[in-house]
């Protein structure tokens, strides 16, 4: 059996971006491998380049990845500014490896975080896992309106 990693990136992930680094700071070709598993598993996600996901982690605060072997296989980072507001974005597990707790996994690493442990509020925005997120009491919100400005 392959061994299973969490990890909890630096801010910026400045290996992963940089080197492409996964388990054991192993060079894994883990940026390619992310936009794979980005690009597979996250419709919303489909055809992002490298160089935006260079810049995405660059600017994301928090980033933890999850492997089996040299594989990555499941993915969440989150922006704050570490007491009033955060966002949790990207949380995506591999198709073939869901319905074994990996994304309790991710989810608990990004909470437990030092910068979102003590963050008054937390935004996140699901298609259709929104039972999945209520275990750690996220709550549906109909008293405000999403907004969203695309370019």
């Amino acid at each position: 059996m392959k061994e299973i990693s969490l990890i909890n990136h630096s801010k910026g992930a400045i290996g992963l971006r940089f080197f492409g680094l996964g388990p054991n700071l192993k060079p894994t070709n883990g940026l390619n491998k992310l936009q794979r598993l980005l690009d597979r598993n996250a419709f919303w996600a489909k055809s992002r380049t490298i160089i935006d996901l260079k810049k995405c982690l660059s600017n994301s605060d928090v980033i933890v990845s999850l492997w089996v072997g040299e594989e990555i296989v499941g993915f969440g980072r989150a922006l704050t500014d570490g007491i009033y507001r955060g966002v949790i974005w990207d949380i995506v597990i591999d198709q073939n490896h869901q319905g074994k707790g990996f994304g309790t996994l991710i989810i608990q690493n990004l909470l437990s975080s030092k910068k979102i442990q003590n963050t008054k509020k937390l935004y996140l925005m699901t298609t259709n896992k929104k039972m999945f997120y209520s275990q750690f009491n996220f709550k549906e919100v109909r008293t405000q309106n999403l907004l969203v400005r695309e370019i």
